[in-house]
């Protein structure tokens, strides 16, 4: 990650620029512009925002712990701005967030969702994975045809963990 660029807490203050990232993406699931405020309030403990030297965002996790295994933290979506990519920022943010979630909640394992097409994805969640020393394990959560007439992939969960 380069030097200029710092790993924080989300404030609400940065919805706007964590839904823009997200559109820019061409890639995430678009939410509501008020989702994202939503989820700055409510999940920043369990989300992370990279900075510039200014400030501004370059970069997003947003994730939460699963209510019914208070140890599992889901990612939820990883982002970051065209200007910042190529750079290792995405893997930085998740090694951040993993850290501070894991000291702070005792979490053990990470989920998160990848549709097939999504190799980028793929490639990030493996790489933290073996950065940790576990496995993978790979399981379609929801089949494509639990999604409305939309064209949506299925979604492959990749379970991380036990980490320790």
């Amino acid at each position: 990650m380069p030097e200029s660029l710092r790993i924080d807490r989300p404030e609400v203050a940065d919805g706007a620029a964590i839904w823009r990232i997200a559109r820019d993406s061409k890639v995430l699931d678009l939410n509501s512009s008020y989702s994202y405020l939503l989820w700055c309030r409510d999940f920043a403990a369990t989300s992370v925002v990279a900075r510039d030297s200014a400030g501004s965002v370059a970069g997003f996790i947003t994730g939460y712990i699963r209510p019914e295994n208070p140890r599992t933290l889901v990612v939820w979506q990883v982002a970051v701005d065209h200007a910042h990519r190529g750079r290792g920022l995405a893997g930085a943010l998740l090694d951040g967030l993993w850290a501070k979630v894991a000291a702070d909640r005792a979490t053990t394992v990470l989920e998160t969702t990848i549709s097939p097409d999504n190799t980028a994805s793929q490639r990030l969640f493996t790489s933290f994975a073996r950065r940790n020393g576990v496995e993978v394990a790979q399981t379609v959560l929801f089949d494509a045809g639990l999604f409305p007439d939309d064209g949506h992939e299925p979604e492959v969960l990749h379970r991380i963990g036990p980490i320790v």
